[in-house]
């Protein structure tokens, strides 16, 4: 989570245009993750995800 928080702080102090201004997502809850987007020079858009818990990628709050 350092290292995205880092990686946003230094986007922001280069005025990075975001599509989806970084924010924290499920916030508490199973799945919780830190996620922006934004497009590279050549319009491609990229998104940094971390999750706050790496055995919670794909976990679910229910049973299927």
């Amino acid at each position: 989570m350092q290292q995205w928080k880092l990686l946003r702080d230094r986007l922001k102090s280069m005025d990075i245009q975001f599509v989806i201004e970084p924010r924290i997502r499920f916030s508490g809850e199973i799945g919780e993750q830190a996620t922006m987007f934004f497009t590279d020079p050549s319009g491609n858009a990229l998104e940094f995800k971390i999750f706050a818990n790496d055995e919670q990628i794909f976990a679910v709050d229910s049973p299927l």
